[in-house]
């Protein structure tokens, strides 16, 4: 494995940022994601000459806001942002962008030239990188017998169709995860996800407290066979345009597979290279 495995950063940063004042209510700023589809903004000082203070995305959004059952109308997003912003210099690795996702458990990082950050990458972006290289850390992977049995989490996080979306962003807060499979009946009929509880609740103002799971939840749920390979997974997770998914064997769901846990353990597989050199 090289350390160029996967390409730069520059490669594949979103030089278009999505930025908004430090004085932004909440719900503006989850609108500003849905209509964007993105997992984050950038926060602006009031005060141009201090610059990029922090940044705001999904989880934050989730964990300090809709799990604390704050008001997203008058809560600003200076109140639940993230600072300050960790960065990466254009030139390097997208395994070294992996390390330092992973290390501070982030999934966006700011991409500096001269200083100054003049973009974006993502976790979505990292996934993209390494399935579109013809070596690298995926193409090992592929070679690991039903490598997305490997990958995938196999203590599945559920919550039946009625409880309420307060409910929902409370059991991602306790657990720490970012989706949960919805109960209706005795069957899973779907997921609910950060992105969903964001987009369809945050950004429409819904009542946390009465606003029912099924209301936003995505439906139907979409899987993947076990057997099947990582590029197979990414490319289903890209014209889908969802972080995560269900893994399937024999018919039955075993498992979620959800972007992040590619990215760790391309993360564990290279660490020995990111460790000597830093």
């Amino acid at each position: 494995m090289t350390a160029q495995a996967g390409g730069t950063v520059k490669d594949f940063m979103h030089r278009y940022l999505e930025v908004v004042p430090q004085d932004t209510t909440v719900e503006i700023a989850a609108e500003r994601m849905g209509v964007r589809r993105i997992g984050s903004v950038l926060v602006e000082s009031v005060e141009a000459k201090e610059g990029l203070p922090g940044i705001v995305t999904e989880t934050d959004l989730v964990r300090k806001v809709l799990a604390a059952g704050l008001d997203p109308t008058v809560t600003m997003v200076d109140q639940v942002m993230a600072g300050p912003i960790l960065t990466i210099i254009a030139e390097r690795s997208m395994l070294d962008a992996s390390h330092l996702m992973e290390t501070n458990h982030v999934r966006h990082l700011g991409v500096l030239e001269d200083a100054e950050i003049v973009g974006i990458i993502s976790v979505r972006d990292l996934v993209r990188s390494f399935v579109d290289a013809e070596s690298g850390p995926v193409c090992e992977l592929d070679q690991v017998y039903r490598p997305l049995s490997v990958l995938m989490a196999t203590t599945l996080g559920t919550i039946h169709s009625e409880e309420s979306i307060l409910a929902a962003a409370q059991h991602m807060h306790e657990k720490r995860i970012g989706s949960l499979l919805v109960i209706e009946a005795g069957e899973i009929v779907g997921i609910v996800t950060e992105s969903d509880l964001v987009r369809k609740g945050l950004a429409s103002n819904q009542d946390a407290g009465s606003t029912r799971v099924s209301a936003v939840m995505s439906s139907p749920l979409i899987s993947i066979d076990i057997n099947r390979t990582i590029r197979d997974a990414s490319k289903v997770m890209a014209e889908q345009g969802v972080r995560h998914l269900a893994v399937r064997e024999n018919g039955k769901i075993v498992g979620v597979l959800s972007i992040r846990d590619l990215v760790k353990m391309v993360s564990v597989r290279d660490r020995p290279r990111f460790l000597g050199k830093t």
